[in-house]
This record gives structure tokens, C-alpha cells and sequence, in this order.
């Protein structure tokens, strides 16, 4: 799949571990890239989504990523949390700040 929207459904990605995914795709087949939303599953138990705007396959710019009912809003770089983020967590606490390379390095 290059330069088109798409589905694909049950990808393994490991032992146990599949992706569901809904989306765009670049000029790399197969690779995510643009807008879409994926759904990963651990022995076909829903277990993390994100929906958002993808880069060579990972997370890249606006997202929100939901795992255990705990929530991440906020912006990615090179799949992980870089920039400004808000975690809304199961328990009801919430954590804003700046993220870079996936942690928080300024709460705000």
C-alpha cells in the first residue's frame, strides 16, 4: 500500500501481539504516514489505541494514545511524547507539561 488510505486488520507484530490499523499510507508500502488511527491488541485483548498523525510508521505530530484507561494527549516525535502533553489518568489525576524523547521534563 503506498500514497492511499487503507485497513489492514490482525498484523502480527509479535508473539501474541497484534494491530489493527485505519488510515493513511506514504510512499513506503505498507508504512503509516498522515492521518489514521490504530488498535493493539495482546492475545486478542484490546490493550492500547492511537489516534492521530503518523511518520514512517510511528506516532509524529498531534495524538491522543489510550492504554488501561490512562490517556496521553499531546504531540509525538519519532513515536514518542516531545512537546506539549496532557496525561489524564484512570484514577482521575492529571499531568501537563513538556515532554522530550518521551519524558517529562517540565510539569506545568
Amino acid at each position: 500500500w503506498t500514497n492511499c488510505q487503507g485497513t489492514y486488520l490482525k498484523k502480527e507484530t509479535g508473539p501474541g501481539w497484534t494491530r489493527d490499523y485505519t488510515g493513511e499510507f506514504g510512499s513506503v508500502p505498507g508504512k503509516r504516514h498522515g492521518k489514521g488511527s490504530s488498535k493493539v491488541y495482546k492475545d486478542g485483548s484490546l490493550s492500547a489505541t492511537y489516534v492521530g498523525e503518523w511518520k514512517n510508521d510511528k506516532p509524529h505530530g498531534q495524538g491522543t494514545y489510550t492504554i488501561d484507561g490512562d490517556k496521553y494527549v499531546g504531540e509525538y516525535k519519532d513515536g514518542k511524547r516531545h512537546g506539549q502533553g496532557t496525561f489524564t489518568f484512570v484514577d482521575g489525576s492529571i499531568v501537563k507539561g513538556v515532554f522530550k524523547d518521551g519524558e517529562l521534563i517540565e510539569e506545568q
